[in-house]
This record gives structure tokens, C-alpha cells and sequence, in this order.
């Protein structure tokens, strides 16, 4: 037991020793260093290497960022079902465009047809206006020519003279459309005349133009001027004197 004891003495003795070795020597070099000049040196900065960047991340930092992008990158299915819709809106939008295309060309092609239209009634209607100004004065030559009967060889001149003003301007007429009607001997038509006399006759069938009083006139397939005519009636019944005479006894 006492050997015990003394041996573990010693053992505390040696390490005291070492220990009180291990500051002597450390104050040693301190005041060798500061004899010297030179600074002394941490022992756990020397142990840190030279060239660690604290704020540099580290491989598990950066395996574990790829770990996290790769878990947050979108799905191709749902990419896919995203362009399909956008496909859909935009097919759903050309659509929409084409059909309001061809509705805005149908009502141009509508309003340019009617408008041509229009104008082509109002400048129908303005040359009718002007030739019906015209015609009295071309209904004058024609009373003259059948009424003026020329006896000497000036009155021939002068009758000529106004006939070929006459023939000039039915030249004019004829090259813008306008045509004389034909009526005497055709069936009543109320489209082309204007019946301002009838005439029992039994020479002609009844409804018969039998005299054309003043010419009508078209331009083209419109009427410009009615026809005023004689239509020919149904004669009337004629009572012998033998039925009036046996009316007469009745009363």
C-alpha cells in the first residue's frame, strides 16, 4: 500500500515537472521572439489552411442546392398541357378573326353592290328627266313635217332645213337607248299606253291600239313616256226599227 502511494506521487511529480518544463520553454521563446522582433505565432491559426474561404459554399451545400432545383423543375406533362392549351386560344382566336374577316367582306361586298346600284338608278333617273325634257320639242318636228306642206321651192328649203335638225337629234336619242314605240295594231298593253279614246269598230279586234296619238317612248326596257292611244271597242248592238217599235208596245 505505502508503494501505492509513492507511486503515484512520482507520477504526479513527472507531470508537474513537464509541465512546469512546458511553460519555461514556452516563456523562452517568447522572450527569444520578442528579443528578436518576431511575432509569435497562434498555434490554432497555424493549424487553419492558407487558402479556405469561409464564405465559399462546400461540396454538401452544393449537392444539396442541385437536390433542391431538382426537385422545383416544372414537369414535362404539365409543360405540355400548357402549350396544348395555348394552341387551343390561339386556334380559338384565329377562328374568331377569320369568321369576323369574311362577315366585314360579305357587308363591303354588299354596301359596293348596293351602292353601285343606287348609282346607277340615280343616273338612270336623271337621263330619263332629261329626255322627257327633250321629247315635247321632238313631238313639234313631227306635227310640223306631217302638218307643213312645203308649195315653193323656199318653203321646201326651209322645210328641209328643219328636218335635218330633226333627224339629228333623233340620231342623238337613239345612240343613248331611247327607241320609239311601235303601237298601232298591237293589243292594248297598260305597261306601255294610255287609252284616252275608244272606238267601236268591228274592222279590228277590241282592245286593239287603232291610232297612236302621241309616240311613247323607251330607253332600254323603261318606259320613258306612255303611249296616248285609240283602242278599238266592241261595236254596239244595232236595234232595227221593228224591235223598237215592239219595245215601245211593252211599255
Amino acid at each position: 500500500m505505502i508503494d501505492e502511494v509513492n507511486q503515484h506521487e512520482n507520477v504526479q511529480g513527472a507531470a508537474t515537472d513537464s509541465a512546469e518544463s512546458a511553460v519555461g520553454a514556452a516563456d523562452a521563446a517568447s522572450l527569444k521572439d520578442t528579443a528578436t522582433g518576431d511575432p509569435a505565432i497562434d498555434p490554432t491559426l497555424a493549424a487553419t489552411p492558407i487558402d479556405s474561404d469561409p464564405s465559399a459554399p462546400s461540396l454538401e451545400t452544393a449537392q444539396a442546392d442541385v437536390v433542391d432545383h431538382g426537385s422545383t423543375a416544372p414537369d414535362s406533362s404539365t409543360v405540355l398541357s400548357e402549350k396544348d392549351n395555348e394552341i387551343k386560344l390561339l386556334k380559338s382566336q384565329l377562328e374568331e378573326r377569320t369568321s369576323q374577316f369574311v362577315r366585314i367582306s360579305a357587308d363591303f361586298d354588299n354596301y359596293r353592290k348596293r351602292t353601285q346600284r343606287e348609282r346607277e338608278d340615280l343616273e338612270l333617273q336623271v337621263k330619263c328627266s332629261t329626255i322627257n325634257e327633250i321629247l315635247p320639242v321632238v313631238d313639234n318636228f313631227e306635227r310640223a313635217r306631217s302638218h307643213i306642206k312645203p308649195q315653193t321651192e323656199q318653203e321646201t328649203t326651209i322645210h328641209k332645213s328643219y328636218q335635218s335638225v330633226y333627224k339629228q337629234l333623233v340620231d342623238c336619242l337613239k345612240r343613248i337607248g331611247v327607241a320609239p314605240m311601235r303601237s298601232e295594231g298591237k293589243e292594248f298593253d297598260p305597261s306601255l299606253h294610255e287609252a284616252v279614246m275608244r272606238q267601236p269598230t268591228d274592222e279590228q279586234p277590241e282592245g286593239t291600239v287603232m291610232e297612236e296619238l302621241v309616240r311613247g317612248y323607251l330607253l332600254g326596257e323603261r318606259v320613258l313616256r306612255h303611249a296616248l292611244v285609240k283602242v278599238a271597242a266592241a261595236p254596239e248592238p244595232v236595234i232595227t226599227s221593228e224591235e223598237a217599235d215592239q219595245g215601245g208596245a211593252e211599255n
